[in-house]
């Protein structure tokens, strides 16, 4: 499949390093196991420079490994105009990344930002329950597949 057939997606939260990080390696696997992992070109990034160039959290590691995602390599970085330009769709973690992103992209022009979930996907950061955002995250990411696979169909 030729890559500009492919679905761009980037995820998005505060450091990229616990929750986006996730997200990317979360749904490349559902992907991958699906057979679809040429339909989609899989990124993450941050709202915030704080964390650029550190790896994915040790912990958040773990909690991708436990779960049978292993040799998962990552450097954060933070989202650029080049990125929303580039990606189809954007998906944040919560409230106040999609109010950052909003400021860096201009209020979303292209309508490309959502949530990833209905309700916001918790920080392990601050709770240190990476099980948990593993846990939403997953069922985003299987909705999301779920729904982009049948977008992807249509072209």
């Amino acid at each position: 499949m030729k890559d500009s057939n492919r679905i761009k997606i980037l995820f998005v939260c505060h450091g990229n390093i616990c929750r986006s990080p996730m997200a990317e390696a979360i749904m490349s696997k559902i992907a991958k196991d699906a057979g679809k992992e040429n339909e989609f070109e899989i990124s993450s990034a941050a709202v915030s420079a704080e964390e650029a160039g550190n790896e994915i959290h040790p912990s958040a590691n773990n909690a991708l490994r436990d779960h049978g995602i292993s040799g998962f390599s990552h450097k954060a970085r933070k989202l650029t105009m080049t990125d929303y330009r580039y990606y189809d769709r954007i998906f944040v973690m919560d409230v106040s990344n999609m109010r950052r992103i909003s400021a860096i992209t201009g209020n979303d022009p292209n309508d490309k930002i959502r949530m990833l979930n209905e309700d916001e996907v918790c920080d392990p950061w601050y709770t240190g329950d990476f099980d948990t955002a593993y846990e939403q995250i997953e069922a985003g990411c299987k909705r999301l597949l779920a729904e982009l696979s049948q977008v992807h169909s249509q072209i």
